[in-house]
C-alpha cells in the first residue's frame, strides 16, 4: 500500500470504485447518446461496411448496452453482469477498428492555424476501460453503489 493510501482514513481508502464508475458510466452513456443522436442508421451502415452480420440488431444491441451498461455502472448496479457485454463491446471495437491503427488514442498529425489535427485513435481508451470494468467487476462497486445497498439488506428481504 501507498504512503498516501496507509495515512487515510478507511473510509476514503475505498473511494476508488466511485472515480471509475464516473468516467466508465458516463463515457459509455456518452459513446451510446452520441450513436442515437446521430441515429441508428448511420451505426447500422458502419457495422455493415466492417461486415458485421444483422448489422441492424447488433446497432441497437450496442447502443442499449452502452446506454443502459452506463447508467448501470454510474449507479454502481449490477457491475460484475453488466461488465460482460460491456467489455464484449470493447473488444469487438478493438478487433474491427482500432487494431490496425496501433495502440496509442492520440495521433497528432499537424497543427495549424486552424488547430491541432489527428490520426485514427488506436486501442488505448478501450484497454483502459476493460481495466476499469475488470477492477470495478473484481474489487466490487464501492460505497455508494445500488451494488453495495442491495449487499446489506438483510437476507429475510432479498
Amino acid at each position: 500500500m501507498g504512503f498516501l493510501a496507509r495515512n487515510l482514513p478507511a473510509d476514503l481508502r475505498n473511494l476508488w470504485p466511485i472515480a471509475l464508475r464516473l468516467i466508465v458510466g458516463y463515457g459509455f452513456m456518452a459513446h451510446g447518446y452520441a450513436k442515437l443522436a446521430r441515429g441508428p442508421d448511420n451505426f447500422t451502415q458502419i457495422l455493415a461496411a466492417l461486415g458485421m452480420p444483422i448489422p441492424a440488431f447488433l446497432a441497437w444491441a450496442t447502443i442499449a448496452v452502452e446506454l443502459l451498461g452506463g447508467a448501470a455502472i454510474l449507479l454502481g448496479a449490477f457491475v460484475t453482469l453488466m461488465s460482460l457485454p460491456m467489455a464484449v463491446i470493447l473488444l469487438v471495437a478493438i478487433v474491427t477498428v482500432h487494431l490496425p491503427n496501433g495502440f496509442s488514442s492520440i495521433k497528432l498529425q499537424s497543427v495549424d492555424a486552424a488547430g491541432a489535427h489527428f490520426g485514427q485513435p488506436g486501442y488505448e481508451t478501450d484497454l483502459l476501460y476493460l481495466a476499469c470494468l475488470a477492477a470495478l467487476a473484481l474489487g466490487g462497486a464501492g460505497p455508494c453503489s445500488v451494488d453495495r445497498w442491495l449487499g446489506k439488506r438483510p437476507l429475510s428481504s432479498r
